[in-house]
């Protein structure tokens, strides 16, 4: 127990503990994760002479909260809300479809507009999938490790780090898997660079943020959690 009522403890002793906040923590990341790809994926903006997609400001809020979950709950805890958010997105994903491509009633004159927002082509859907997964479990991963490797010290190394290396494998995959083809490779690798520079950007400015929400919520759960003994296979829900 240290000075500020919080106990260090390996993330496999928690076992199905009852934890105050997490199951808030975890509809924030899926409702942040759906919405910023349902609302802000569709419409492109420019600032200062930079075009991105709009979804962008608030998709890297996804990354915030999956830091909280890893550095407060520990990776597995965090692992069952990717899984959760990757189902939620394919049930987005199939839900947007159907009613597409539903028949408009007669007199409806909004189908052509419904198709813009909402119909996405399935290249761009199976790409947002893989990235989200795999960007989401990276991040995850290398804060949890990072954590052990800094003895719990220094957090924004672990929050900047683990962005790093989970937003470019999301950049990564996403923008060629969806895109390379239709664009030129320079256009590919423009926009890569330029939006997975800009998600670090933003994460790096809501550093202060996360600190509030990590020792918020370690000092109300009473817990610092460390993933010495984490099995850190993706491919698992279980805690």
């Amino acid at each position: 127990m240290n000075d500020a009522g919080v106990r260090k403890i390996d993330a496999a002793t928690l076992g199905a503990r009852p934890l105050r906040y997490f199951d808030f923590f975890m509809a924030a990341f899926v409702a942040i994760l759906l919405l910023s790809n349902l609302i802000g994926a569709a419409k492109l903006s420019s600032l200062g002479g930079v075009t991105f997609g709009a979804g962008i400001l608030f998709f890297p809020l996804g990354y915030v909260i999956g830091d909280v979950l890893t550095e407060v709950y520990g990776y597995a805890r965090a692992r069952r809300c990717v899984w959760a958010g990757f189902v939620a997105m394919l049930f987005m994903a199939l839900m947007s479809w159907v009613v597409v491509a539903l028949p408009p009633a007669q007199g409806w004159p909004d189908q052509k507009a419904y198709e813009a927002v909402f119909g996405s082509t399935w290249r761009i859907v199976f790409a947002s999938l893989v990235a989200f997964w795999a960007g989401e479990l990276a991040n995850s991963f290398v804060l949890a490790k990072m954590k052990l490797l800094t003895k719990g010290k220094h957090l924004w190394t672990r929050t900047i780090g683990s962005t790093i290396v989970g937003q470019g494998v999301d950049s990564l995959l996403f923008y060629p898997l969806a895109f390379y083809g239709n664009w030129t490779t320079a256009q590919v690798l423009t926009v890569m660079v330029t939006n997975w520079a800009m998600k670090v950007a933003w994460e790096a400015v809501l550093t202060p943020v996360t600190y509030l929400a990590v020792n918020t919520l370690k000092r109300r759960e009473g817990l610092d959690v460390y993933d010495e003994g984490t099995n850190f296979t993706p491919f698992r829900t279980r805690i």
